[in-house]
């Protein structure tokens, strides 16, 4: 590409992908200025392979997850603060041909995220992982206000200069792609979802489809707790103290008129009044420290916007 042209990089996360990684890489490297590939802790020759087709490789020692190496091909992109950022996977999924697709989105200035939705292109996804993709789904637009959404859980997605800046996945595994989602609509980023292929093969995807479903969930709903702490750990912790107040004024209305001490109600309300307080405790907690953490942002966003006006 040109010097004048925009800066694309293309970044591939991707364990044990030595018979695919080749290809992927010659295929992508007709659309991007740079490859990149976060070797997870592979045992095979994936890395070896990346380096030797040109692509620049970052190894981890271990497997630490598909989110991991997300967060560090994420890291890499932010050093070079590229116009577009591309993410595809290794497993022969994705067509890289369709690079130019996504960037065309970002590099019209038409939104900071794209997704290349699978439901809105062709796919031979199989019936059981189409449930539990749109499962997810469903549930990220219900907690991300999304209404729009048809692919919460696609690999393929072009990010801007922006939202590379603002965006670090924290999740190690397969929740990654919801934080990337949550932090962008935190950040008011713009998402766009286009269509693109997807080829389902024998080695797609080889964690348990149930597994991956139940922690991608399980990071929804934490970070929904994460986000509005007040409401959803406060909420029912009153409720619970209520609840412990009434068994407790029952237990010693109990005791005055018959002399008797029912330990089934005293453990009841123990248990609903300890439970209570530990949920508004931690509510507290984590409402101060999202008000900390918001501050911090704020102020570094400032900074940010006050160094580059002075350059």
């Amino acid at each position: 590409m040109g010097d004048d042209s925009p800066r694309i990089i293309a970044c591939i996360p991707a364990y044990g992908e030595e018979n695919t990684i080749a290809k992927i890489i010659l295929k992508t490297k007709k659309y991007v200025d740079e490859v990149i590939v976060c070797d997870d802790g592979s045992q095979d020759m994936t890395a070896e392979i990346a380096e030797a087709l040109g692509a620049t490789v970052i190894r981890h020692e271990r497997n630490m997850g598909y989110g991991a190496a997300l967060r560090t091909l994420f890291l890499e992109a932010r050093k070079r603060t590229p116009d577009v950022m591309v993410t595809l996977d290794a497993d022969d999924q994705h067509d890289p041909d369709e690079i130019t697709r996504l960037a065309k989105v970002i590099l019209e200035h038409e939104a900071d995220v794209v997704i290349g939705s699978r439901y809105l292109g062709r796919s031979n996804i199989p019936r059981w992982r189409s449930f539990g993709v749109k499962l997810i789904t469903w549930l990220t637009r219900k907690t991300t206000k999304l209404p729009g959404l048809t692919d919460a859980q696609s690999g393929f997605r072009a990010y801007s200069k922006k939202a590379i800046q603002l965006i670090t996945p924290e999740d190690s595994d397969m929740g990654a792609s919801i934080d990337i989602l949550h932090q962008a609509k935190k950040h008011q980023l713009k998402i766009v979802e286009v269509p693109i292929t997807i080829n389902y093969h024998n080695k797609s995807s080889t964690q348990n489809p149930v597994k991956h479903a139940a922690k991608v969930i399980t990071r929804i709903i934490q970070l929904v707790v994460e986000e509005k702490p007040l409401k959803y750990l406060g909420t029912p912790g009153l409720t619970l103290i209520l609840m412990g107040t009434f068994s407790g004024t029952q237990l010693i209305l109990l005791f005055n008129k018959t002399r008797y001490f029912s330990i089934p109600l005293a453990i009841i309300t123990l248990g609903t009044l300890l439970t209570g307080l530990l949920l508004i405790i931690t509510a507290i907690i984590l409402h101060m420290l999202n008000t900390i953490l918001e501050r911090t942002e704020t102020r570094k966003l400032m900074s940010q916007k006050v160094s580059m006006s002075l350059k």
